[in-house]
């Protein structure tokens, strides 16, 4: 997949006297009448629908651009605006004819999204210089187009496997242990992209948005067994907090995920901890890992790797910093946990 699966971007901010104003776009050179057109046609869609703010991305169609346009919108509190809010769109615009991976993997796209829209918040609520802003675009893009490249190299390979099944059979047959393990966070901290990192998009994954979790097998060896994970990653929102309870259940061990660029995630950990702890009927100690995901961010990091140490030694769990984006410690750390499950069954086999 070539470099031009993003064809452009524009980022509108709604100014209460002129409306809908591109502030930044890429490339540098997008004319004129097609930013103009995308940001009048992104906030129109808003003002169609009464204000109400979409909180999920979604897709529109700018028919005589031949593009599609995929949409985040921000929405933020400013005193100093029109009914005290300030509103802004990043839109990614892409060929019609690519449509098909970004609808299919909408679920994927969230996080990174979510994760700018933070940091534009962030940065607009302490007046920094817009330039900063439009370098987490930037990012964004970069971020997306390596995450979609991946996407789609990832389910070439699945579906030219689907050719051979007899292979796939012979692992299913050859498993020596099955195990359930819980993957939670707070939002946005990559759980699903770090998922998607490890199982290599190797075997069938099920999503099932009402009730609030991706389901995803991986087999693997480890030393002279073959073990088949099936990881549950369940949503980080408040609304899903009475089905996740149900859902920890049967699960031998967990993976609690932070960011190690945003504090709150971290702070949460113990929560998360505590939560699976008082509602996981389970004979045996709770077997799991501590990851600090997107450790390629060295830059913007807040969290230190001795205070995230003294957090998973005080629960009893494991410490990995990983990285979804390069895949950093990720095999490693899940290796680590099918080796504790392993240890565990085997005195009873």
């Amino acid at each position: 997949m070539d470099r031009d699966i993003i064809h452009s971007i524009v980022y509108t901010e709604f100014d209460d006297a002129i409306g809908p104003n591109p502030i930044f776009f890429s490339p540098n050179d997008l004319p004129e009448n097609i930013s103009m057109l995308v940001s009048i046609k992104t906030i129109t869609i808003l003002s169609a629908d009464h204000g109400y703010m979409p909180e999920s991305l979604i897709i529109i169609p700018f028919p005589s651009l031949k593009l599609k346009g995929i949409i985040k919108y921000i929405e933020r509190d400013d005193n100093s605006r029109r009914g005290k809010v300030a509103q802004s769109a990043i839109t990614f615009l892409f060929r019609e004819i690519e449509d098909v991976i970004f609808y299919k993997y909408m679920n994927y796209l969230n996080s990174p999204f979510n994760e700018v829209v933070r940091k534009i918040i962030e940065l607009e609520n302490q007046r920094e210089d817009k330039s900063k802003i439009f370098k987490e675009i930037e990012l964004l893009r970069d971020n997306i187009h390596a995450l979609l490249k991946e996407l789609r190299i990832k389910e070439n390979q699945y579906h030219n496997s689907k050719a051979f099944p007899e292979k796939q059979v012979k692992v299913e047959k050859n498993i020596d242990f099955k195990a359930k393990i819980v993957v939670v966070g707070d939002p946005g901290v990559g759980k699903t992209s770090t998922i998607l990192r490890f199982t290599d998009n190797a075997f069938k994954r099920s999503y099932i948005p009402t009730m609030g979790t991706n389901i995803t097998e991986k087999n693997f060896r480890v030393k002279d067994n073959i073990i088949e994970l099936i990881l549950w990653d369940l949503a980080g929102q408040s609304k899903f907090e009475l089905m996740r309870k149900h859902f920890y259940q049967g699960s031998e061990a967990i993976i609690l995920i932070f960011d190690l660029t945003n504090p709150k995630s971290f702070e949460s950990i113990t929560q998360w901890f505590n939560d699976i702890h008082d509602n996981l009927i389970i004979e045996h100690d709770l077997v799991g890992c501590i990851f600090g995901n997107k450790s390629d961010l060295i830059n913007e990091r807040k969290i230190g790797t001795n205070e995230a140490q003294k957090l998973a030694y005080q629960l009893s769990l494991d410490y990995f910093e990983t990285s979804a984006l390069t895949g950093k410690n990720v095999e490693n750390a899940f290796y680590n946990i099918a080796e504790k499950i392993i240890e565990i069954r085997k005195p009873n086999i």
